[in-house]
């Protein structure tokens, strides 16, 4: 357990609003999707900041799904929350919504979780994060599946065994196995 005080997310939640502007679309008009990923890792890079005191680096990005196309004009609203801390890491959940510049077409365009990693004061080594407090019933959630999502990040980057996962095994576990042919 870490000697640090817990924070809640309120504490670090992050806000950032954008307008999409010429310079960011592609030639169909359309948010390239590398100027939001920019954007997030910014607001996700800020959020972690804020919970753990310290600066920060990106230390990886789940999947990232471009569900609606965000137009040149739209607004949009990327907002950044603390899931989870680990011994030295912090994940962000990453949502964003994008809206007509008068507010109409309000939509969820994209989601992400990304990994953060709080650097001491020479910002050369990983140093302690301060454990997060989850109050509402989905921080709980999103909190508690944190583990699964870190197991499966750390497997596909080759840092930790499949059958050493005991938590993602935990979750398979629960459904019934199929019936093999003999």
């Amino acid at each position: 357990m870490s000697a640090l005080k817990g924070k809640t997310t309120e504490q670090s939640k992050t806000t950032m609003t954008e307008l999409i502007m010429p310079n960011d679309t592609n030639p169909l008009g359309n948010l390239m999707g590398g100027n939001l990923m920019r954007w997030m890792d910014i607001c996700g890079g800020i959020c972690a900041a804020k919970h753990s005191g310290n600066h920060v680096v990106t230390a990886s990005v789940d999947h990232i799904s471009f569900t609606a196309p965000i137009k040149l004009g739209d607004a949009i609203t990327i907002n950044a929350t603390v899931t989870r801390a680990f011994s030295t890491s912090v994940e962000i959940y990453i949502e964003v919504y994008a809206r007509d510049i008068t507010g109409d077409n309000p939509r969820k365009s994209n989601h992400a979780f990304m990994t953060f990693v709080a650097l001491d004061p020479i910002k050369k080594t990983p140093c302690p994060v301060p454990p997060v407090i989850p109050l509402s019933a989905e921080e709980q959630k999103l909190y508690e599946a944190a583990v699964r999502r870190r197991e499966l990040r750390l497997i596909l980057a080759g840092k930790m065994k499949p059958e050493d996962a005991t938590e993602v095994r935990s979750f398979f576990d629960k459904f019934p196995k199929p019936a093999t042919d003999q």
